[in-house]
């Protein structure tokens, strides 16, 4: 098999790792840009975001799959247009990708079909947000409508928090057309934790769990990021709370979805609040997480491709995924200043020890090649991920690796999966 990799942080480079390792593939490509995946994968000079040229490449060389790591080339129609030529790709059609692309049809969507989720109030601008404010009081979530690379949701403990956030999206454009509407919403209390699943249409076949950490400092301070590190599974989701999000989330809004006309295929992640009353969805996003990605693919004992390849054609009904049960930490190593303005060129030292403490399990994400040596490229430089036999020891592990690694500015988060070792006593 011929297999392609689109995006080009530390979500492709697991994937591309995964994929690399199965006996099904002959040839793997990824589009040029992480030195990382470039060493297991054949570059592509075309960009993500080129879904015209990327599609008529495929067509050219015959690929037999495609696999999209990011939401951005799945809002432009990269499915649609790689499917008009014939071609299979994982994921899901522009309108599918909507459930991501466009919190209000999100938000709405959930409402028409009774998914469970926060109260919430859209708002067209400015004076309609701070309105909705007042009357509903804080502690509350403001969303910017569209894509904001994971950036665009504002969780604010004050009406005054509130309203600035209002100004930073709707007016001063911090997110550009992404703000142009936004999503009030109400505060929910509970437990955050992730969960994946592939999805052929109609089948929803779910991942193990994981959790995300977003806010950049220890103790979940400081502004919404990415991500700075996940782990999995989540201990808050057992096993009645994974069938809970089974029938009651992830199945149905595959169903609505159909109903709406946007037949569903491909990755759909749910992202959760544990609530005392139960799940309720936070958002979806139309792909694999980043980081959650770096923390469930070293755990899935499953050939990835096969399931990739099932997922694309429509049909899950003979899959079965085999996970590891040692748990998985996966630690970010970011750059000065980010989410805010960094600086990138900076040497990064000690990846072989790195790697060799953790049996290849770095990733990379915002690193370039210059002059020989391997430097800093982007807010999210490495995302380093360590295997254990219980949550403490695996958290052990990755800050061993996480040692060895050096560049200009480094920081990252030293609490990773704080919630599991509390759990755990």
């Amino acid at each position: 098999m011929r297999v392609l990799v689109v995006g080009t942080g530390g979500r492709e480079h697991a994937l591309a790792w995964a994929i690399r390792r199965s006996p099904e593939v002959k040839e793997l490509y990824a589009t040029a840009g992480n030195p990382g995946i470039e060493r297991i994968a054949r570059p592509v000079p075309i960009g993500p975001l080129e879904v015209e040229k990327l599609a008529a490449w495929a067509a050219d060389e015959r690929i037999d799959l495609t696999v999209v790591g990011p939401e951005a080339p799945l809002a432009a129609g990269i499915v649609d247009r790689f499917a008009e030529k014939g071609l299979l790709i994982a994921g899901p059609t522009q309108a599918a990708a909507e459930i991501e692309s466009s919190k209000v049809f999100a938000k709405t969507l959930m409402a028409r079909y009774g998914i469970p989720t926060a109260a919430f109030h859209v708002c067209d601008s400015p004076e309609e947000a701070e309105a909705r404010i007042a009357e509903v009081g804080a502690p509350l979530v403001v969303k910017a409508d569209g894509l904001a690379a994971g950036k665009g949701v504002l969780v604010c403990a004050s009406a005054d928090e509130a309203r600035n956030a209002v100004r930073q999206i709707m007016v001063d454009g911090r997110f550009g057309a992404a703000g142009r509407r936004v999503v009030i919403e109400e505060f929910l209390e509970g437990e955050e934790a992730t969960v994946l699943a592939f999805v052929d249409g109609e089948r929803v076949l779910p991942m193990a769990s994981s959790q995300d950490h977003k806010r950049i400092g220890d103790g979940d301070t400081g502004p919404n990021t990415g991500g700075m590190g996940a782990y999995s599974p989540a201990p808050v989701v057992s096993e009645a709370v994974m069938r809970r999000v089974h029938d009651e989330i992830l199945v149905p809004v595959v169903r609505a979805l159909a109903r709406e006309g946007r037949p569903y295929r491909g990755i759909l992640y749910a992202g959760l609040m544990i609530t005392a009353e139960g799940p309720k969805v936070i958002e979806f996003n139309c792909r694999f997480g980043d980081p959650e990605t770096q923390a469930l693919i070293p755990r899935l004992r499953t050939d990835i491709v096969p399931v990739l390849l099932a997922t694309a054609r429509g049909d899950l009904s003979n899959v079965r995924l085999e996970w590891d049960p040692r748990p998985c930490v996966a630690v970010v190593l970011a750059s000065a200043g980010y989410p805010g303005p960094f600086r990138t060129g900076y040497p990064i030292e000690g990846l072989a020890a790195a790697e060799k403490e953790l049996d290849g399990l770095v990733f990379h994400g915002g690193t370039r090649e210059e002059a020989g040596r391997l430097v800093t490229a982007g807010g999210r430089v490495l995302t380093l991920a360590g295997l254990g036999t219980d949550i403490a020891d695996a958290v052990a592990r990755v800050y061993r690796g996480v040692e060895h690694v050096r560049f200009e500015g480094m920081t990252f988060r030293r609490d990773i999966a704080h919630r599991a070792l509390a759990r755990s006593g």
